[in-house]
């Protein structure tokens, strides 16, 4: 029997993810073997030569980078692995249900337990609970084992990563006990005076004994009490449904700037005995769309901000770790973002809490294909033959229990305002077709691969297919939109497609954004996928009823890759070590409304049209040398100095471009920009300086204090004799760490750098590198961080329990 007092010692995020009964994460000291082998499941197999590993585990990241492997997969490997691990499961937990729950494996697993295959999931990014009680042996040890089969390993556009590569739990829970996901709460009738929350409890019922109590509490994010709700119900066996309403006076309102968190606590009774709680976070807001005036968030009518985000983090590959997320996401808040799309597939739970607690709204995206494969690029990006290898052969059986195991599981995260079916399933020519195809091309903003194909796939199954997701989703949560990123739109526009949907994603499209809202006077219009460009800003901001962009990338990610040696994608607003990118400063001076301003600098080619947007904050040329010099500014006007003198007259931010240059000859010293008012009032300044020869390295990080198993992420930077940053550097740095932590690899964010990231030694780029370094145990951990030549860093981290 779970214990009252045991499940309130369990911390609320086990059960905000798990749901219910009590989660204990199994993550430590599992067994790993790259490679397949027909009896790694048996509890007798001998693998005492393989590698133990602790989970979340990809092993592809390990692999190296090779010219032999997929661009679309960023050059790296893929394969079958297997996973054991022995756990103990206590005799008195005998009479009780026993679960595994798997956050997300990549990909075509296999689960057995003491043998017996207990289940399997090929969609990796899925998370799923498996009973297996049936297969349980109390009170001795159990033998785990995963099969994984990535063997097809260019079987997506971008990189997956293999393996394990979130969170693993097991889970003990009574007869009767909450199901998988089971407590969904969602706020209706929101105003800033009262609030009711809705909530549906969802009960197996495994026994005979049918009287159940179910209570539910709220608590404000101060922890006070605000609404509670009792129901006495005759259960009967199996799943039963218990809805109440909350009603709250004055809610805290969940928005952007102000995050408010209540938690929602559940207890099943039975018999005046708890056998089951769970701890939901949930919050208040209230969305509107209108296809005139676009989204209002609690009534305050906004623009999106958004930037779509892949799974990865450079160096650590698909398993990416609480404390990487949190300031990846707190640096895009920093350039203005508001909203991200995870493109293109349901990402890690934590993601979703912490887009929750720092207030930035989720697009929730379930596909990048559907029935037929698209074209995965081999030689690199749109380069060569490409490779049909993917996910469309488990859509049939799998598409729909897959959608609805992420929307349940996602569904109580106040930050996802909707749910996306798909993205550019309807690319034209790959692989759907229709006639359309072969009328004006000037229509298409994207690739057509040709005219009309009447041998392929015809464009208007899409319609049937997304009405079926879309009834899917509204069976799982009737309270959010659904929509999807369409990449053919005027393709789409003559099938049921955009009509079986509430909100309709615009890819790479704004030039139908005016003509469509004319045609189509009912749709909600966004951009779903938008370039980094300021046309693709001012479409939005010109537009009333587009409510919103989604920027290609918020993220450098891995995948996707030009010809070799590419590691990824370098599109982001941040690179591969979560640092601000010359775009992401250009992005900011459009985002937000505080005075910013940023100087880079660049030798500028004859045939340039208009001012780079990727310009490095350098400033070490050759005397004389005539070098563009550009501000990112949101100030109405700026003016140039070099050591203090003024070098670049007043002007006026170029409202065609975002940017204000000049052409200056080099001489060293500082350069600084200053940002002006419309009163030439001074309301901000940026300044880079010459450097002089590397001379010191310098190690700074917010993690001098973490926990066992967390993270400290230190920034490398090499400086000069007077402390200036040494753009140019590119030295080779090595790691040592004495005490209790690891080196999980070290980030330098060079795309065209494919040489081993993860061992203990590498070079920077442009002056700075990233260590990212794992705690292992308690007490002090030493890192020291060497270079022929250069002052030694260190850095002493202190692990608490």
């Amino acid at each position: 029997m779970i214990l009252a007092a045991l499940l309130a010692g369990t911390s609320g995020k086990l059960y905000s993810q798990v749901s219910f009964g009590q989660p204990e994460r199994i993550n430590d000291k599992w067994q790993f073997s790259l490679g397949d082998m027909h009896d790694a499941a048996d509890p007798g197999f001998n693998a005492s030569r393989w590698r133990t590993v602790d989970l979340p585990h990809d092993w592809s990241v390990e692999g190296n980078l090779s010219p032999d492997q997929a661009s679309c997969t960023g050059f790296l490997p893929g394969g079958i692995g297997w996973y054991r691990k022995i756990i103990s499961i206590p005799e008195e937990k005998k009479g009780e249900k026993v679960y595994l729950y798997f956050e997300g494996v990549y990909n075509r697993s296999k689960v057995f337990l003491n043998g017996h295959l207990v289940g399997a999931r090929p969609n990796g990014y899925i998370s799923f609970a498996l009973d297996v009680t049936p297969h349980v042996e109390f009170g001795k040890n159990n033998v785990i084992a995963v099969r994984v089969d990535h063997a097809q390993s260019a079987d997506s556009r971008w990189y997956t990563g293999s393996g394990i590569y979130r969170d693993v739990w097991i889970v003990y829970a009574t007869p009767t006990h909450i199901t998988t996901h089971g407590i969904f709460a969602y706020p209706v009738n929101v105003s800033e005076k009262q609030a009711t929350l809705y909530v549906q409890a969802e009960i197996e019922n495994g026994t005979n004994n049918n009287a159940l109590k179910i209570t539910h509490e709220l608590f404000s994010p101060e922890g006070k009490k605000v609404a509670s709700a009792t129901s006495n119900i005759t259960a009967r066996p199996g799943q039963n449904i218990v809805p109440v309403n909350l009603k709250v006076k004055a809610p805290l309102l969940w928005d952007t700037e102000h995050p408010h968190l209540y938690t929602l606590k559940t207890t099943v009774y039975q018999d005046g005995k708890v056998i089951d709680q769970s701890s939901t976070t949930t919050g208040f807001r209230r969305f509107t769309f209108d296809p005139d005036k676009g989204f209002a968030l609690n009534g305050r009518w906004m623009k999106m901000k958004g930037v779509c985000i892949h799974h990865d983090a450079g160096v650590l590959g698909a398993a990416v770790p609480r404390e990487v997320w949190k300031q990846r996401l707190q640096t895009l808040k920093e350039i203005g973002t508001n909203a991200i799309r995870t493109s293109h597939n349901p990402q890690a739970p934590v993601l979703y809490d912490l887009c929750d607690e720092l207030g930035i709204l989720v697009l929730d995206e379930a596909y990048d294909e559907w029935e037929f494969p698209k074209n995965k690029w081999i030689a690199g990006w749109n380069v060569g033959t490409p490779g049909h290898q993917g996910s469309f052969d488990i859509f049939k059986e799998w598409g729909e229990q897959d959608l609805a195991d992420m929307v349940r599981r996602d569904r109580n995260h106040p930050s996802i305002f909707a749910w996306s079916i798909g993205n550019e399933v309807d690319y034209p020519n790959d692989p759907y077709s229709h006639p359309i195809l072969d009328g004006n091309n000037s229509d298409f903003t994207q690739p057509m691969y040709g005219g009309y194909k009447k041998d392929a796939p015809d464009a208007n199954r899409l319609g049937a297919i997304a009405k079926r997701l879309v009834a899917i989703v509204k069976w799982n949560d009737p309270s959010r939109p659904v929509t999807a990123g369409l990449a053919g739109v005027a393709m789409s526009n003559e099938t049921e497609y955009p009509g079986a949907l509430d909100i309709t994603g615009y890819n790479y499209t704004e030039s139908r954004y005016r003509s469509d809202h004319e045609k189509y006077p009912t749709r909600i219009i966004f951009g779903s996928e938008t370039s980094n460009n300021l046309d693709a800003w001012k479409a939005v901001t010109a537009n009333e009823h587009v409510f919103g962009q989604f920027v290609w990338t918020g993220i450098d990610y891995l995948g996707e890759s030009g010809r070799w040696p590419s590691r990824g994608f370098y599109s982001g607003m941040l690179d591969f070590g979560g640092n601000i990118k010359p775009r992401g400063h250009f992005r900011r001076s459009l985002w937000v409304t505080e005075p910013v301003a940023y100087l880079g600098t660049y030798i500028a080619s004859p045939r340039e049209r208009s001012p780079s947007i990727d310009a490095w904050p350098s400033w070490n040329y050759r005397d004389g040398q005539n070098v563009r010099v550009v501000a990112y500014t949101n100030a109405a006007k700026a003016r140039l100095l070099l050591n203090g003198q003024t070098v670049g007259e007043t002007k006026p931010r170029d409202n065609n471009t975002g940017v204000i240059s000049w052409d200056v000859p080099y001489r060293p010293g500082k350069l600084e920009v200053i940002g002006l008012d419309d009163s030439d009032r001074e309301i901000v300044r940026h300044a880079i300086q010459s450097s002089g020869r590397p001379f010191a390295l310098v190690a700074t990080t917010d993690h001098t204090v973490i926990n066992n198993k967390g993270i400290a992420i230190v920034t490398l930077q090499v400086v000069d004799e007077q402390g200036i940053p040494v753009f140019l550097a590119d030295n080779e740095i090595t790691c040592f760490i004495e005490g209790p932590a690891r080196l999980l690899g070290l980030e330098n964010s060079n795309n065209q750098d494919t040489s081993n990231q993860r061992d203990h030694s590498h070079r920077l780029y442009l002056g700075r590198l990233v260590a990212y370094v794992q705690a292992t145990g308690e007490g002090k951990a030493r890192l020291a961080f060497f270079s022929p030549w250069l002052q030694a860093a260190e850095i002493t981290i202190d692990i608490h329990p």
